[in-house]
């Protein structure tokens, strides 16, 4: 027999004793200004534009693709956190647009997006939420994640079809807003050291950790982007005689719910929700829009100093999650727009093991993605990706193909065909395994190499054989297609598993801290503790190694 709940879900009604959603109510209402005028303004490029038109009217045009909703509002917060709705009336191409003249940078605003609630159906439309522009430029405030951030009733008492009970509550004081940014930079000071791939030596480098331990980056710039151009910083780089950095993810993040409610945070940032955006809080000069500029200025001082500026960018899914996690962005704009649905159509696809995956296949997420990796290159001064996951993106329908739309999209295209391309080349699902099977102008991260040499270290390589492929480039994996031996990008340790030091102190992982009885990471770590488990004294830890993760 179906539930009362179940019933009252297929219904598509609120839970009982919520009240009508707070979109409805407006600014009038609050007693902050009426809504500005709205012109039509364009469907392209998406996202908020600040411009001076040819009649000098300044303003911005905001642009937001939402195939499926039946109403798109405009969210503008002012300094006391105010709320004033402007209604986006112009439909181009399933892309909702309005110029709201007056409307200046540093401005910090959201939209909330009206629709059918049917999640049996993959739709979750709920006005009632707060949502982040995908294409927001800068991100002001932090992701919390109290009940009022779920779409669904997050306490419903029969938790199976929790999902599925809309939460009518208003979101928008517990989640950050995008902030109009506008940057006229055009790079031409900037000269980017070009190395070539044989020549390439890179350190994975994570933006908070490494400049918050070094002793001569001042103590107020440590944790940011304006440490790591600190001199300090770079001299230690170019003495380390590395040619880039691979920085580990910079894209705005959100913390996970089961890290927050035991008091820790995401300290990695594989858990995106903002694929334009520099993360906020690795920003010495505020959240407003300050940290586009100081990431650029990042980027000029490591160029000048002939390192190149590579970032692990996490495009297989977002901080959403499953169909229990938190309407934050793409959820509530197109659900079945954004993400790989299962058949049901109400739980999600995960070849992530987050919760879920993105629908890559779908035209506009592909454009999602590669106007965002553009943005990186063209406008931010980067020179290279390291894609998390990458076998995730290279899914067709359900299995992965080397023939699939994003590789086909990459390989063509004139900008990003000429940066570094590196593939972290798996994922979770079935048939994800894929070293050695990328296309040519790819290279990847070879774990044979890693375990081979790790094997070799303690003794316990069963076939020299296997050592003599790995020094010379892995020819069994990337002969073919004409890939040079560079299409192997060699390491030992990364952010996955042990350190180097842990690598040489521990025979198993000792991650007891975070709170998850060292079930996290893999146990297959080839590591050896030298005749004595620990270390003698204190040191870095690894993500998932012996150290705490979510930290």
């Amino acid at each position: 027999m179906t539930s009362a709940a179940e019933q009252r879900a297929r219904a598509g009604e609120p839970a009982a004793g919520s009240g009508p959603a707070t979109a409805a109510v407006s600014g009038a209402r609050r007693g902050v200004p009426p809504a500005p005028p709205v012109w039509p303004g364009a469907p392209t490029p998406l996202g908020a534009r600040f411009r001076v038109g040819p009649d000098g009217v300044a303003g911005t045009n905001f642009a937001l693709w939402a195939a499926g909703a039946e109403a798109v509002r405009l969210c503008l917060f002012d300094e006391r956190g105010r709320e004033t709705q402007v209604r986006l009336t112009e439909l181009t191409h399933e892309i909702w647009h309005g110029f709201v003249p007056g409307v200046m940078p540093g401005q910090r605003y959201g939209y909330r997006v009206h629709g059918r609630w049917d999640p049996w159906t993959g739709a979750r439309w709920n006005p009632a939420k707060l949502l982040l522009d995908p294409y927001a430029r800068a991100v002001d405030g932090e992701f919390r994640l109290p009940p009022e951030v779920y779409g669904h009733v997050r306490d419903w008492p029969e938790q199976h079809v929790a999902d599925t009970v809309r939460d009518d509550r208003d979101s928008a004081p517990h989640v950050p807003k995008g902030v109009v940014v506008h940057d006229d930079d055009d790079w031409s000071d900037d000269r980017r050291p070009k190395t070539p791939w044989a020549d390439s030596v890179i350190y994975e480098l994570h933006v908070r950790g490494f400049t918050r331990l070094h002793p001569g980056i001042p103590e107020e710039l440590r944790g940011t982007y304006a440490g790591l151009a600190h001199p300090a910083a770079v001299e230690h780089l170019t003495g380390l005689g590395v040619t880039a950095v691979e920085l580990l993810p910079v894209h705005q993040f959100a913390h996970e719910d089961h890290l927050l409610r035991r008091g820790l945070r995401n300290y990695w940032g594989y858990n995106s929700i903002g694929y334009f955006a520099p993360h906020a809080a690795y920003a010495a000069s505020g959240t407003t829009g300050g940290q586009v500029g100081e990431f650029k200025r990042m980027v000029r001082a490591l160029h000048a100093a002939g390192i190149e500026v590579i970032l692990d960018v996490v495009y297989n899914h977002t901080a959403e999650a499953g169909e229990l996690g938190p309407t934050l962005s793409l959820k509530g704009i197109d659900n079945r727009g954004y993400y790989r649905l299962q058949h049901d159509a109400r739980r999600y696809a995960d070849y992530t093991g987050c919760g879920n995956t993105l629908h890559v296949v779908q035209p506009q997420v592909l454009r999602l993605i590669t106007d965002s990796l553009r943005y990186w290159v063209t406008e931010m001064g980067v020179d290279g990706f390291r894609f998390d996951l990458a076998a995730a993106l290279a899914r067709s329908m359900h299995d992965v193909d080397m023939l699939s739309p994003f590789l086909a999209v990459i390989a063509q295209d004139p900008v990003l065909r000429r940066v570094k391309l590196i593939a972290e080349p798996w994922d979770i699902g079935s048939g994800g395994y894929q070293v050695g099977a990328f296309p040519p102008l790819w290279t990847e991260w070879n774990d044979r190499y890693r375990d081979t040499v790790r094997d070799f270290w303690r003794h316990a390589l069963p076939d020299v054989r296997e050592m003599g492929y790995r020094l010379s480039g892995s020819s069994d994996l990337y002969a073919w297609g004409g890939r040079r031996p560079y299409a192997s990008v060699n390491f030992v340790t990364a952010h996955d598993g042990f350190t180097l030091r842990d690598l040489v102190s521990y025979g198993g992982k000792h991650n007891a801290a975070n709170g998850e009885s060292n079930r996290d990471g893999t146990d297959d770590n080839r590591s050896w503790n030298c005749g004595a488990e620990g270390r003698r004294t204190t040191g870095g830890y690894g993500r998932c190694g012996a150290g705490s993760c979510g930290t």
